[in-house]
């Protein structure tokens, strides 16, 4: 019986590594160079920002008086002062819409994943966050002036810039509280009702703790966002180059409102205070999204 041994000599299986055409390495350093130039693009921008930000920006950050001292006083010509009060203002700001917003946020966040799952009133709710996320800042600041102003009679305030900031918080922390308790794996909260404890008691035990960390994590960015908002303070507050606690009554400065009102006067030292602001803004911003990366870690789930 005649045996065919150049089918013998032929390995079963083909090889494991085969060579690789020039199409597929043509593709793939194609693919390479593309995503490369799109991160040059995307970075050198950034970059140039900071450059000039630090540039112009360093020498009025690092006086002396910069951090201790006001506007008062300066003539528009004059160089020196400080951005104490700016900075007073926007922390006051910022301070009032995140106590108003975390709170009413979260529990409508917990009302739509954890009560009103797939029903009716659950979407309008859920539908309203959405629009209320692409809401421009300047149509924020006009309804809280038709409102707050025209139609109840209070006057323009830091208070009235922190119920505009308001609007554009609140679907932030709506939209982060509902996804991370969505992702928290509903077997917790079986295992909880199973040992007896009531809806309530699971929700505040069980299911915020575990997503406490991003939580956090995602009011801190939304607070940072919020803060360089301008358009709400040109139409909601006056300016004042002197420090004003007072959120109810008079005119308060902040940092946007700071840059805004020293690039129009159009002089030397009004740029020098300009940039000097900006780059107080983007301090400020930096360590916010610092601490929100130090309350991730701190408050997340501990593992082995």
């Amino acid at each position: 019986m005649r045996t065919d041994t150049a089918d013998v000599e032929q390995p079963a299986t083909p090889p494991a590594f085969q060579r690789i055409s020039f199409a597929r390495k043509f593709k793939n350093n194609l693919a390479t160079t593309l995503f490369a130039a799109a991160f040059v693009i995307a970075v050198v921008p950034l970059l140039w920002v900071l450059w000039t930000l630090l540039e112009r920006g360093l020498t009025p950050v690092l006086s002396t008086t910069w951090w201790t001292h006001s506007f008062n006083g300066l003539l528009p010509e004059d160089f020196g002062g400080g951005i104490y009060h700016a900075l007073v203002g926007t922390l006051l700001e910022g301070l009032v819409c995140l106590v108003i917003s975390v709170p009413l946020g979260i529990m409508v966040g917990i009302y739509l994943v954890e009560y009103g799952r797939q029903s009716r009133f659950a979407k309008v709710a859920t539908f309203m966050v959405d629009v209320l996320s692409g809401l421009p800042s300047i149509v924020a600041g006009l309804f809280i002036y038709a409102l707050w102003i025209t139609t109840l009679g209070f006057t323009r305030s830091g208070f009235a810039v922190a119920l505009a900031l308001l609007l554009l918080m609140v679907p932030v922390v709506v939209r982060v509280t509902e996804t991370m308790l969505l992702i928290v794996p509903d077997e917790l909260r079986e295992a909880a009702y199973a040992l007896g404890l009531p809806k309530w008691k699971t929700i505040v035990k069980i299911v915020l703790p575990t997503a406490l960390s991003g939580i956090l994590t995602g009011i801190m960015l939304g607070l940072a966002r919020v803060l360089g908002e301008t358009a709400p303070l040109l139409i909601l507050v006056g300016y004042s180059s002197s420090i004003n606690f007072n959120l109810f009554q008079g005119e308060l400065a902040s940092l946007p409102l700071t840059i805004y009102m020293e690039r129009s006067t159009g002089t030397e030292a009004g740029d020098y205070r300009m940039w000097g602001a900006a780059l107080t803004l983007v301090i400020v911003i930096m360590l916010i999204n610092l601490v929100a990366s130090l309350l991730s870690k701190l408050f997340a789930i501990k593992t082995k």
